[in-house]
């Protein structure tokens, strides 16, 4: 079927592709702007050890929840609607955070923000799925890139910004980004009037065949993507929890230790360039999870038997094997066929994968108190590989999750039989 000048031109859709790369510039700000100034945040905001145990847990914790709920938004409001409401949401928490006094309203308030940035990381999938069908690897390279630029680029100029003014100015400066992304999308939904976007599931002949309703839940598809995603997000927080505080454990200094873990986050930059453009020219994707898996590995058990030498290989072994993160991504435009399909396995996929990243970290910690041995801990890292694995396994085939939908004329035949 030829493809009309919609889909094989960007022309009537820059807007689109300038909000998608901004939003996901925008996504990990109100994450990684705050951990570099709580020193600071102290002196006027009196945070324990456990408030700031929950400020750790609050972002995989709150995008689990919103991974979970943002499908039946996008359902009721339709996805420019419901990342409207999302960067809502990301500005007035974090602009609002700021001038809190006490440390459970300013906790309250990064809740707000994260809900916002929570939506923003389901909505991306589907946005990409809606506006670029035709150019899912490129965008999807685009986007998983900006999220790296804006990982590593909060934390980096947090400090500084802090320097030339105060902590409220450094953290509520980034609300500034996610109000500038409603541009952009404002400008499409303006140039989007009276464009027509499918979103059906058009099958072999040709002709469109609207999904009724998909049930993540009982979707292989969506299981084995959340299944993997939660392998990989439970080892990449581990590494931004206990990464340092180990390394400094083990002999080195505070500052070796950081710039370790900056290594680490830098080096998810080439794996975003690569993998959107690489996997989907594989028949079979587990290929490119099984080396990255070995990355991993080689991470892993460098760190663990030899911290304190060649700590750079170490480090960047691990570092190339957050690929299986830019994987995870793509995957949910690779195995649905509609924008609502994208949107449904986004969210259940982010919503248990980000509830295991949550858990694992803090368990990380439990077993390493409790057995006064790193060892012991490592060994959780090796159960969240076998864990990914068996999720890359069942994503392999080409399947989506509308295979396990019913269409229209089933469901007619369903009523029929009823």
């Amino acid at each position: 079927m030829a493809k009309d000048s919609d889909s094989t031109s960007l022309r009537g859709r820059i807007g689109a592709l300038v909000g998608i790369l901004m939003l996901a510039l925008s996504l990990r700000a109100a994450v990684v702007s705050v951990p570099p100034l709580l020193a600071r945040i102290k002196t006027d905001i009196e945070f324990t050890e456990l408030t700031t145990g929950l400020l750790a847990m609050l972002a995989p914790v709150v995008f689990a929840v919103f991974g979970l709920l943002t499908p039946r938004l996008i359902k009721t409001f339709g996805l420019e609607k419901t990342l409207i409401i999302s960067l809502a949401c990301a500005v007035l928490g974090q602009l609002a955070r700021v001038f809190m006094p006490e440390v459970y309203s300013f906790l309250a308030l990064s809740i707000v923000a994260l809900a916002g940035y929570g939506m923003g990381n389901v909505v991306l999938p589907p946005l990409v799925k809606k506006y670029f069908p035709e150019r899912i690897g490129m965008v999807t390279s685009g986007y998983v890139t900006m999220i790296a630029v804006g990982t590593w680029m909060a934390p980096q100029f947090s400090v500084p910004l802090a320097n030339v003014s105060n902590w409220q100015v450094s953290i509520g400066a980034w609300a500034a980004l996610s109000g500038i992304v409603l541009i952009p999308w404002i400008l499409q939904l303006i140039a989007d009037r009276g464009v027509k976007r499918s979103e059906h599931l058009v099958g072999a002949n040709g002709v469109p065949h609207p999904v009724i309703k998909i049930n993540p839940w009982k979707s292989k598809v969506a299981w084995g993507l959340a299944i993997f995603l939660a392998g990989n997000s439970a080892q990449t927080y581990v590494y931004f929890t206990w990464l340092p505080p180990y390394l400094q454990d083990r002999g080195l200094d505070e500052l070796t230790a950081g710039n370790m873990l900056a290594l680490f986050a830098i080096l998810g930059l080439p794996m975003s360039l690569l993998v959107p453009l690489w996997v989907p020219r594989l028949k079979n994707p587990i290929v490119a999870v099984l080396i990255f898996t070995a990355c991993w590995i080689v991470g892993h058990l460098g760190i663990f038997l030899s911290p304190t030498h060649n700590t750079v290989l170490w480090i960047c072994a691990a570092g190339l094997g957050q690929g299986t993160f830019a994987v995870a991504l793509l995957m949910m435009n690779l195995r649905s066929r509609t924008t609502y399909g994208s949107g449904v396995l986004s969210g259940f996929a982010q919503g248990l994968g980000y509830a295991g990243a949550a858990v694992v970290p803090m368990l990380f910690g439990v077993v390493q108190k409790a057995t006064d041995s790193w060892g012991a801990a490592f060994s959780m890292l090796g159960g969240c590989l076998i864990v990914m694995l068996i999720g890359a396994v069942i994503i392999n085939p080409s399947r989506t999750i509308e295979d396990d939908a019913p269409t229209t004329e089933e469901m007619g035949k369903l009523e029929r039989i009823d």
